[in-house]
């Protein structure tokens, strides 16, 4: 094989799309983190940092000279026009730096794309295939006011604001279900690899089990 598979994975907030990352890497997947990515286009130095200062001012920026993400957000998140403006600035780089990271794979790997706001800005045509972890939202809930120990109300804020769970669901090629245990997870995530594998090995695609 001469290109890679690309998968976009997405999920809503505590369904375990951190979790189901690092399973595929640990089978040899390729991850391109688009969060991580996010950040770095924007370190002090870069194009990116230089834009957002151009397009908010420096009232954007901490002392050390770094982009001030809470300042920033009380500004974008409540006015849609500067919320634009931003994901004008930043998501471009992303889909560049993504885009490089994608061709230095190897031929034949399996490319990994985590990106949380998949189904939410229609970026399911990008990826061969679209990989979404589920869980239930009482499961969510749980998880965020458990492990992560928000309250209820924020929780379910954080929930509301992401696609619902059939729209993720209707834009999955394979879902992987993570309302189970650990164990439950990786043994899934290894039936998902070895699909993966075949597909981008030319093999017939045989669908995971589930899908």
């Amino acid at each position: 094989m001469d290109s890679v598979l690309s998968v976009g994975l997405t999920g809503g907030i505590g369904a375990g799309k951190s979790e189901v990352s690092r399973l595929l890497v640990s089978h040899g997947a390729v991850l391109i983190d688009s969060d991580r990515i996010a950040r770095e286009v924007v370190e002090p130095g870069t194009d990116g940092l230089a834009a957002i200062v151009a397009a908010f001012g420096t009232e954007v920026l901490a002392p050390d000279g770094s982009l001030d993400r809470p300042r920033l957000g009380a500004l974008v998140f409540a006015d849609e026009e500067r919320l634009r403006t931003l994901n004008d600035i930043v998501h471009p780089l992303v889909r560049a730096r993504s885009a490089a990271l994608q061709a230095a794979a190897p031929p034949g790997a399996v490319v990994v794309n985590d990106v949380p706001l998949l189904v939410e800005n229609g970026l399911q045509p990008l990826y061969d295939l679209v990989l979404v972890v589920d869980a239930s939202p009482a499961t969510q809930l749980r998880r965020l006011t458990g492990d992560r120990g928000m309250s209820e109300a924020d929780a379910r804020a954080r929930m509301a604001a992401q696609a619902g769970r059939e729209q993720r669901l209707a834009a999955a090629d394979i879902v992987i279900a993570n309302d189970g245990t650990r164990e439950e997870l990786a043994a899934r995530v290894r039936e998902v690899w070895r699909a993966l594998e075949r597909r981008a090995q030319g093999e017939p695609p045989d669908r995971a089990p589930g899908d």
